[in-house]
């Protein structure tokens, strides 16, 4: 943890927008202020940067996702200018990859959900890649009106070099389930920065499944338009040979009485598996009253794997309700797997099990049936290639 004293600029810090953070540096649209990195600044550090391929690079590109949608009535989905984005207060990039998709996606894609609606059955974007080469670069932006609830899901398969910026506003007191799932082929890699600004009042839920792709790196940043706001942040990773999943998340407290809570778990089998989690929580001097907790735990099922796994918090008041952190990688529970074989189940059942546990607190919260159901079924097709098969962890 640690504990910023006051200054001048970390009292001027919501007003100018900078972040006043150690871990972040400061957004914008110049990529001036995002050079190709070189792995050794704190932000790239644990990427591999070879592997991002031409993400990095500042080069447009004509290539696209296939989309396809389902919307509910009165809800809205259409293309806006990059100026258009701006003026609605889209997020501004916090590194290059981000910086990257915003100069060359070309607009954005506004899916706008009205006031006061409620929505009866969520929307759905599933975004498929057709090829490994080309690289993709893509702008989305989701506006919550006042009052409405809703269920956003966001699905991300096959082929693809993805790279893509996303803005989610949510209105005073409205109410957000946000899901994605990143379920893409085992070559694709992908890059994304998702900006969550929650009203007054308002409650967002941002749900985040990683179970595919060569590579995936994610950037969720949370901050407040006004007090009384909550935002709880899950999310579900299960990481193969091979495979290097990183995901990184900031609740930037920008406004007091507000609420964070962050709760990402995942699993590691197969030479080579890399996850890595990076949480920060910011609690600017005018958050009095709020409250926040980041938790990841991580459970290694096979010998060759890595997860790293670095929770912060940075406090420029200690006006707060209360604030922590847990983080924990390791094993089976020998105390868990003993119970379960003292009452006569098998081994390759008891870790099953085991590992049914350890994820199933977060998959009932998904809200949708039938995605809930799909999440439960990729954890045991993931069992049966390692720790069902050989009994070994």
């Amino acid at each position: 943890m640690t504990v910023i004293d006051e200054t001048p600029a970390a009292a001027q810090a919501v007003e100018t927008g900078k972040v006043s953070s150690h871990l972040h540096p400061d957004p914008g649209y110049d990529l001036a202020l995002h050079p190709e990195p070189t792995g050794r600044e704190e932000i790239w550090r644990f990427t591999p940067l070879k592997r991002l391929k031409g993400l990095l690079t500042d080069a447009p590109s004509d290539a696209h996702l296939q989309w396809s949608t389902q919307l509910p009535a009165g809800v809205t989905l259409t293309p806006i200018t990059a100026d258009e984005a701006r003026e609605m207060g889209e997020f501004l990039p916090f590194d290059r990859l981000a910086a990257l998709a915003v100069a060359h996606a070309g607009g954005a894609m506004l899916l706008d959900i009205p006031e006061e609606a409620e929505l009866d059955e969520p929307v759905r974007i599933d975004l498929e890649g057709t090829g490994p080469d080309a690289v993709v670069w893509g702008q989305i932006i989701v506006r919550v009106g006042r009052f409405a609830r809703a269920t956003v899901l966001i699905e991300h398969r096959g082929q693809a070099q993805y790279s893509h910026a996303t803005t989610v506003l949510v209105g005073d007191g409205a109410q957000l389930d946000l899901v994605t799932l990143n379920d893409w082929s085992d070559d694709a890699v992908h890059a994304g920065q998702v900006g969550i600004r929650v009203g007054r009042d308002a409650r967002v839920r941002a749900s985040e499944f990683t179970i595919g792709g060569d590579l995936v790196r994610t950037s969720t940043n949370v901050e407040y338009a006004g007090p009384g706001g909550d935002a709880e942040l899950l999310g579900l990773y299960f990481v193969d040979a091979g495979q290097h999943i990183e995901h990184r998340l900031f609740a930037d407290h920008t406004a007091p009485k507000t609420k964070s809570n962050v709760v990402y778990k995942g699993a590691l089998q197969g030479e080579g598996a890399r996850a890595v989690w990076i949480g920060n929580v910011l609690i600017r001097k005018v958050a009095e009253g709020i409250e926040t907790y980041e938790e990841n735990r991580n459970l290694v099922l096979t010998d060759g794997c890595q997860a790293d796994s670095v929770p912060n918090l940075e406090i420029e008041t200690g006006e707060i309700e209360g604030a922590g952190h847990a983080s924990a990688i390791g094993r089976f529970d020998d105390e868990q797997l003993f119970y379960l074989r003292s009452r006569g189940i098998e081994e390759s059942e008891a870790r099953r099990l085991v590992v049914h546990g350890f994820f199933n607190d977060l998959i009932r919260r998904v809200g949708v049936p039938e995605l809930e159901e799909r999440l439960r079924a990729v954890v045991e097709a993931e069992l049966e290639r390692h720790v069902l098969t050989d009994g070994k962890a």
